[in-house]
């Protein structure tokens, strides 16, 4: 895994110019209806709204490498010398939860985590936040088979209820009462990741280096078995997250605190008010009532931090990855992935959007209010496309098509640095991720209540239908429909299809 292919070789840059050479014999050959004058005003809202989407996406990049060759150069540069001086963590706690797990992944993320402590000569404790008795076997017998002599406890927590909340929650707990340091490192990570070799020495030393920086998340790669679609799907994200994360860091904040692997300073984590607001952490909705949540736990910890004021770090060149088993066509699996990650966002957005830029880097502010508008500007491209194909036909989608894929293999171009590999399938899937994503976000705006999590048992959240449930869902589809709708009616109104209602218009129903 620490060996990386060639990335930029003969057979990528041929691929890319083949692309390119489609698009421009498209060009050529096909009527270009996107400056006919009955769909001009469709093409100035399109191109207004492109300028500013892939503006912002521009920013990003931009942010990434500053912090990528300016920045974290500088914060690396003091943890080394500090780390040459001496220092080591006085203990590491790894925090650790999973549910039957095969042997297979869980013996190598324990072997990362034993490498860890072995080159660094570090003490530790691996705590297992446990819901089946098959995993502790597992961990237990491979401890005793390869790592008896490191200066190493494992310490088993039996979760009485079930789901992750509730496991860390207990974690914690006991970590207050057999106690340990304030300054004592906490690696929160899952069942199936493995760290890469480094990601300590890396990590430990920017907490001395910088007293006020309480969590950091790292790097994340993936190991997909499954269609290989979704396998590309999986590295085109990750690839993506790597460049935002920096971005996002560059204020001293990130948007999530991932569940997958984050080191925190122990002080805020002993807190009781940290352990309930991850235990029940709940939302109070207008339409659903008070709800606790099921999955999301990484964007609870992140709200906390965020509330008390508290620095936070991407640290890009510490990574691990992560082992995805998918099962059949992986649709099913993709559209699970996007509600729960579209779920928690909304869920925890809105609350921090309330907090105010005053309370976070303004940058940050705007990034969660920004992920708010973005689903609804990704539906009006092709809602325009639409309407505009109704005035002078096939033509204009198919122009439309050609400037998608010119545009999204330039937004590709800059995934493509942070790629492992060059796949020439990424700008088609960079759309259709989009577009399914923004689909799934608007469904999930009057549905925040609804949650399932295909992992630790297959939960689901628990709902009373009974007549009033049926009348509250009812009225979440009319309230979706009216917006949907409203977003179609602007979309024709841009295009001057249908005029914006104006004085006269007002005053004409009431005459």
């Amino acid at each position: 895994m620490d060996e990386k292919p060639k990335k930029w070789t003969w057979i990528a840059f041929f691929k890319i110019y083949v692309y390119l050479s489609v698009c421009f014999i498209l060009m050529m050959e096909v009527d270009n209806a996107i400056f006919d004058p009955k769909v001009m005003a469709f093409t100035v809202a399109l191109g207004t709204l492109g300028i500013w989407r892939y503006g912002w996406w521009f920013t990003h990049f931009a942010r990434a490498l500053i912090y990528e060759y300016r920045v974290y150069p500088k914060l690396q540069k003091q943890a080394n010398q500090i780390w040459e001086q001496g220092y080591r963590p006085r203990h590491v706690h790894f925090m650790m939860t999973t549910f039957r797990e095969s042997r297979d992944i869980t013996e190598p993320v324990v072997e990362a985590m034993c490498r860890e402590l072995r080159d660094n000569n570090l003490p530790g404790t691996i705590w297992l936040g446990s819901g089946d008795r098959s995993d502790e076997i597992i961990i237990e017998d491979y401890l005793k088979r390869y790592h008896s002599d490191l200066d190493l406890e494992f310490v088993c927590v039996r979760q009485n209820v079930p789901g992750k909340r509730c496991a860390i929650g207990l974690v914690l707990r006991a970590m207050n009462r057999l106690g340990i340091g304030r300054d004592d490192i906490i690696v929160f990570m899952d069942g199936d990741f493995i760290l890469e070799r480094g990601l300590i020495r890396k990590c430990a030393p920017l907490f001395v280096a910088n007293p006020d920086l309480e969590a950091m998340t790292t790097g994340e790669k993936v190991v997909a078995h499954g269609p290989k679609w979704i396998d590309v799907w999986l590295k085109m994200r990750f690839a993506q997250r790597h460049m935002v994360m920096q971005s996002h860091a560059l204020s001293n904040r990130v948007l999530t605190l991932t569940g997958r692997c984050s080191l925190f300073r122990a002080k805020h984590l002993m807190k009781l008010e940290f352990i309930r607001t991850l235990e029940a952490d709940h939302l109070e909705h207008w339409l659903w009532g008070d709800f606790r949540f099921l999955s999301g736990d990484d964007k609870s910890t992140w709200y906390t931090l965020l509330r008390w004021n508290s620095r936070m770090l991407y640290v890009p060149d510490a990574t691990g990855y992560t082992v995805e088993h998918i099962e059949g066509m992986g649709i099913e699996r993709m559209v699970q992935n996007f509600r729960r990650w579209s779920g928690n966002m909304l869920r925890n957005g809105s609350r921090a959007i309330a907090l105010g830029p005053r309370r976070m880097p303004f940058f940050i502010w705007w990034c969660l209010v920004d992920q708010r508008i973005s689903m609804w500007t990704m539906l009006i491209s092709p809602a325009t496309a639409v309407a505009a194909m109704a005035l002078v036909g096939v033509d204009y989608l198919i122009s439309y098509t050609i400037f998608i894929m010119l545009t999204r293999m330039a937004l590709s171009m800059v995934i493509y640095k942070y790629s492992d590999e060059v796949f020439i399938a990424f700008p088609f899937i960079l759309y259709f991720n989009q577009l399914i994503n923004a689909g799934v976000k608007v469904y999930c705006l009057f549905r925040l209540h609804i949650q399932k999590w295909s992992n630790r048992g297959n939960q689901s959240a628990e709902h009373d239908v009974n007549f009033f449930y049926k009348c509250k869902e009812w009225f979440a589809f009319y309230i979706t429909a009216i917006y949907v709708s409203g977003l179609f009616l602007f979309a024709i109104a841009m295009g001057k299809m249908l005029a914006f209602p104006n004085k006269h218009h007002i005053s004409f129903l009431f005459s």
